[in-house]
């Protein structure tokens, strides 16, 4: 069994569903060009799909919802990141993203 995305017109996953292809070829779950087979571990186009991810042909990559205006899209990876990088995961602090300051914080 393998994971297939249906997107839309504008290429925006509706659903992701565990089917064999010849069922996808089928028809029974509409037209089979609206289904691109997505991999769980992302062994393939870059990431899972999602529902509301992407699938951007060009780059053959599944990519997330933008988080922040701010952040950018890595193209090698199509994953989005800060325009700052993490804090030092060992500190031991949980840190959140401040979109109108543009930087990492921490809550007190």
């Amino acid at each position: 069994m393998s994971h297939f995305a249906e997107i839309d017109n504008d290429n925006i996953v509706q659903r992701v569903i565990v089917s064999e292809q010849d069922f996808i070829n089928s028809g029974v779950v509409g037209d089979s060009f609206n289904w691109v087979q997505t991999s769980y571990n992302g062994n393939f186009r870059k990431n899972f799909a999602g529902k509301g991810s992407t699938y951007d042909k060009t780059r053959d990559a599944f990519i997330a919802p933008k988080p922040h205006s701010s952040w950018l899209l890595d193209d090698d990876t199509c994953q989005w990141e800060a325009p700052t990088a993490y804090p030092d995961p060992d500190d031991g602090k949980i840190y959140f993203w401040d979109e109108e300051n543009t930087e990492w914080k921490t809550h007190g």
